[in-house]
């Protein structure tokens, strides 16, 4: 697509979200051969709509959610593969950054009008989780779910220290007092790393939990949205025929009150003459 045209898709994502349908149809007929692509963009829902205006309107926040989920899946592979890694201080500001921009968004949400449910409330934490995502920032279509061990695919774990041979007793240690402290410095590095790992380990599947709970919650934010979407369908339906309504009432209104005006002129017509009459009768 010329650039002209990406911009002004960048540019339906930021309207309000009410705009967002017809605003997409007016730039497919303007966009000639790109008109089939643009009329194919899927209008965002609620939470979607939410942590796009997030990217436009508050991009540092946004980025510094972005960094601290791409530092806290580094401190996972890293971990997976055997390396050091602070795994506790990645996720701790992971999750800071998280809170800091689902208040953010909310606030934006709020000052939009738009109302802010917990299922709408829940959407948006999902998707703040599952940032960075494949879907250009800022023009998110759908809600997202956080990750499990999918977003690790494609990371080899480092092997295991070798297991001792003979029984659990230790194997002679190297003559000397060097090669005693090597080996005891081998021993707690690969202690240490058995450990780490299996923190790592622990993390995932703890994400995965989530994740599954997380798509749990989606199903039902969807299903409630569906939901008020028809009520408000409905709503809007009902307004409109009041509305047809209270048109014709105020046109029925505006007649009767032609109608009465002409008869009072009449009246006072018809007074007039008779006060006419009296007068050529005392004559």
């Amino acid at each position: 697509m010329a650039t002209r045209t990406s911009e002004e898709i960048e540019e339906l994502y930021q309207l309000p979200l009410d705009q967002f349908t017809a605003a997409r149809n007016a730039l497919a007929k303007r966009a000639g051969s790109d008109g089939a692509a643009i009329r194919a963009l899927a209008k965002p829902p609620l939470a979607a709509w939410a942590v796009n205006q997030l990217y436009w309107q508050d991009p540092d926040q946004y980025e510094d959610l972005v960094r601290a989920a791409e530092e806290m899946r580094k401190a996972h592979k890293a971990v997976i593969q055997g390396k050091r890694s602070d795994l506790r201080s990645a996720g701790r500001e992971h999750e800071l950054a998280i809170d800091a921009a689902l208040k953010a968004t909310v606030g934006l949400l709020q000052a939009s009008g738009q109302p802010v449910t917990e299922a709408t409330r829940q959407a948006i934490l999902n998707t703040l989780r599952a940032l960075p995502s494949s879907e250009p920032a800022g023009r998110l279509t759908k809600t997202l779910t956080p990750g499990g061990f999918e977003m690790l695919a494609g990371i080899t774990a480092a092997p295991a220290p070798p297991a001792k041979e003979g029984s659990s007793k230790a194997a002679p240690a190297p003559k000397g007092g060097v090669g005693k402290a090597a080996a005891g410095k081998a021993d707690r590095e690969a202690a240490r790393l058995r450990e780490q790992k299996a923190a790592a380990e622990k993390a995932l599947r703890d994400a995965d939990q989530r994740a599954r709970q997380a798509e749990f919650e989606v199903a039902r934010s969807r299903r409630d949205a569906t939901k008020a979407e028809r009520r408000l369908e409905q709503a809007r339906q009902a307004l409109e025929e009041a509305q047809t309504e209270l048109a014709d009432a105020e046109r029925e209104a505006e007649r009767a009150l032609k109608s009465r005006e002409t008869a009072e002129e009449s009246l006072e017509a018809a007074k007039a003459a008779l006060e006419r009459a009296r007068a050529s009768e005392l004559l």
